[in-house]
C-alpha cells in the first residue's frame, strides 16, 4: 500500500530554469529582476500598498514589529492558537504579548474577546487567518479605529483569500505572508510583508536593507546610503525569488486543484460530520476557502491520537497542529492566568489531513473510508 504523505511540494517545472536565469544574469543577491518582478505581481493582483519579499514569514512578522515603534511594556493581542513566530516577532521587540482565544467553531481568533483585554498600553491587534480562513475584519478593524492600533495580519496560510470581496492582506495596516515549503505556493522558505499604510513605506525599505537607505539609492533618489534605523538582512536572494516566480505563474492551476481536493474531502466526510462523530471546517459567509489545509475536530486528545494511529496503520500520514502559546514553556509564567479553553481545545483535538497538489481523489477516497472506517 503506497503511502499518503502529510505534505508534498509541487514544482510546476520552471522552477530550476528560472534559477539558472538567474545565475546566468550574475544577480544572486536580493532586490533583483525576480524579487521585483514577484512583488510587483501582489501589489497588481490583490492591491497591496507595497510588497517587500522576505527569507521567511517570521522575518516579515519581525519587521511589522519593528514597524509598530513598540517601546518595552506595550502590550500586543495574539491569538494563543498560533505559530510561535506571531508572538515572537513582537517579544523580540520587548512587547508584553497578551494571549486571546480562538471561536468556539473555528479556530481563528474570536474578535468579541479583544475589547477586554485592551488596556492602555496595548498597541497592535494581530489576527491569524487560520487555514486560510478569514478572521472577523469588520470588528477587528472597528476595535482597532475606536483605540487607535496597529492590525497586523498574519496571513501565513491565506494567500489568495478573500474577507468579503477583499483579498486578506489589504485590510491591517501591515500583513504577513509565508511560502514555506507547506503553503499553496512555495519557494521551500520564504515569506512577504505587505504594507498597506503609505506612512510606513519609507521606513520599511530601510528595516528591510538593514538600517540603510539602500533602496533610495538604489532608485537614484540619493547620491549615497548610509545607516539611518534599526534593520536586518530580511532579503531573499534571486534564487529563492526566481522559484517563487515560477510558482507564480501557475497559481490559478494550483488553487484550483487544491479547492477541488478540499470540496472533495468536505463533501465526503459531511455525513459523518453531520451525524456528530467530528467537526469539519467552519467557512464562515464573510470569508473564502483557498485549500490551504483540511482539519478535523475530534472530540478530545485520545480520540485524535487513535485517529492519527489508525491513520498510520493505513500508510497514511495526518498530523495535529499548534500548541497553545499561553501554556508554552517560554511564556507560561508571563501569560496572565486566564483560561482560553477553545485554543486548548484545538490544541488537543485538531488533526489535519493530506493536502497537497500532488494529491489523487483515490487518495482522499481512502483517506476518508479510512477516517469512517474507525468511527462506523
Amino acid at each position: 500500500m503506497n503511502e499518503i504523505t502529510f505534505n508534498k511540494p509541487f514544482l510546476t517545472g520552471n522552477e530550476t530554469a528560472y534559477i539558472c536565469e538567474a545565475v546566468r544574469m550574475m544577480q544572486l543577491s536580493g532586490n533583483g529582476i525576480f524579487t521585483k518582478r514577484c512583488q510587483r505581481f501582489f501589489e497588481q493582483k490583490y492591491g497591496f500598498g507595497k510588497c517587500l519579499l522576505t527569507t521567511s514569514c517570521t522575518d516579515a512578522l519581525e519587521m511589522a514589529a519593528m514597524l509598530c515603534s513598540l517601546q518595552p511594556g506595550d502590550e500586543v493581542i495574539v491569538p494563543s492558537y498560533t505559530f510561535v513566530s506571531t508572538a515572537l516577532a513582537f517579544v523580540r521587540e520587548g512587547a508584553k504579548v497578551v494571549f486571546a482565544d480562538s471561536m468556539n467553531n473555528m479556530p481563528n481568533l474570536d474578535a468579541s474577546k479583544i475589547e477586554a483585554l485592551i488596556t492602555p498600553r496595548t498597541r497592535v491587534i494581530v489576527p491569524v487567518h487560520y487555514a486560510g480562513v478569514a478572521c472577523d475584519m469588520d470588528a477587528i478593524m472597528a476595535i482597532a479605529d475606536k483605540y487607535h492600533l496597529i492590525v497586523v495580519e498574519d496571513a501565513a496560510q491565506a494567500i489568495d483569500a478573500y474577507y468579503k470581496g477583499r483579498p486578506l492582506g489589504t485590510i491591517g495596516q501591515l500583513s504577513t505572508f509565508s511560502f514555506h515549503e507547506t503553503k499553496n505556493i512555495i519557494s521551500g522558505e520564504g515569506g512577504m510583508l505587505c504594507v498597506n499604510d503609505e506612512r510606513l513605506i519609507e521606513r520599511a525599505e530601510i528595516i528591510w536593507e538593514k538600517g540603510t537607505n539602500r533602496t533610495k539609492f538604489f532608485r537614484g533618489e540619493i547620491d549615497k546610503y548610509g545607516w539611518v534605523d534599526t534593520g536586518s538582512s530580511f532579503l531573499p536572494s534571486e534564487i529563492i525569488a526566481a522559484f517563487l516566480w515560477a510558482q507564480i505563474e501557475c497559481m490559478e492551476q494550483i488553487q484550483n486543484k487544491r479547492k477541488q481536493l478540499w470540496e472533495q474531502y468536505y463533501t465526503t466526510l459531511h455525513p459523518l460530520a453531520t451525524k456528530g462523530y467530528f467537526q469539519i471546517p467552519f467557512i464562515p459567509d464573510y470569508a473564502t476557502n483557498n485549500g490551504h489545509l483540511f482539519y478535523l475536530i475530534c472530540k478530545n486528545i485520545k480520540e485524535r491520537t487513535a485517529l492519527i494511529n489508525k491513520l498510520k496503520e493505513s500508510n497514511i500520514l495526518a498530523l495535529f497542529h499548534y500548541l497553545s502559546l499561553h501554556k508554552s514553556a517560554f511564556y507560561a509564567a508571563k501569560h496572565d492566568g486566564r483560561e482560553l479553553p477553545n485554543s486548548d481545545k484545538y490544541t488537543d483535538s485538531l488533526v489535519r489531513l493530506p493536502m497537497y497538489y500532488e494529491l489523487q481523489p483515490s487518495d482522499i477516497e481512502r483517506v476518508c473510508k479510512t477516517i469512517a472506517d474507525m468511527y462506523i
